[in-house]
């Protein structure tokens, strides 16, 4: 009997190691929160920026920069303003992922297996391993059920730290949350725009 528990605790599936907050990220149907978002590079030395975050199903995004830049996607389209400038781009919302891949898994925690590889570095700790060459590794944690960061060195060498400060699952969200709210008078920098 001793050595039936033991080969079942051996061919137990790793994600059973796992923690709780990184089984139950594919499942948040909305995730909100402020968060703080860091970059170390050679080239431009250490930037911080902060904003507040919306994410939901169905590929749909919300990230508002507290310096004015904001990036929407309605589930298609993916619309980046920034009133600095007054300008505007959209690019189809598979073709953002494919540039940048960490959006997807933002956008659809349900792919991570497809891409990822997890493995358990601690109590709350996740590292991801990539199954395809050109994206990057990760480091994950959690807290009280929730994602809170997500790190990993960019193609440039860059290391970049995505924190959420306070990430919370709304019941709802407004209507028109994840529509883009480009002024008139914006200049489009892309033929789609």
């Amino acid at each position: 009997m001793r050595a039936f528990a033991l080969v079942a605790v051996l061919i137990t599936p790793l994600s059973a190691a796992l923690p709780a907050w990184w089984t139950a990220l594919p499942k948040v149907p909305i995730l909100a929160s402020r968060f703080r978002q860091e970059s170390d590079s050679a080239v431009f030395g250490k930037l911080a920026r902060e904003g507040e975050l919306l994410l939901a199903r169905g590929g749909k995004l919300r990230v508002a920069y507290d310096s004015g830049l904001r990036v929407t996607s309605d589930g298609r389209h993916l619309v980046q303003y920034d009133p600095d400038t007054r300008t505007a781009q959209r690019v189809e919302l598979a073709r953002a992922v494919r540039d940048f891949p960490l959006l997807g898994l933002l956008l659809d925690p349900a792919r991570i297996n497809q891409l990822y590889r997890a493995e358990s570095i601690g109590s709350e700790a996740v590292k991801l391993v990539p199954r395809e060459p050109g994206l990057p590794g990760l480091k994950a944690t959690g807290r009280k059920g929730l994602l809170r960061t997500l790190e990993w060195t960019d193609p440039t060498g860059a290391q970049q730290r995505l924190e959420l400060l306070d990430p919370k699952t709304p019941a709802s969200v407004e209507p028109g949350a994840f529509k883009p709210q480009v002024p008139a008078g914006t200049r489009w920098a892309t033929p789609n725009g």
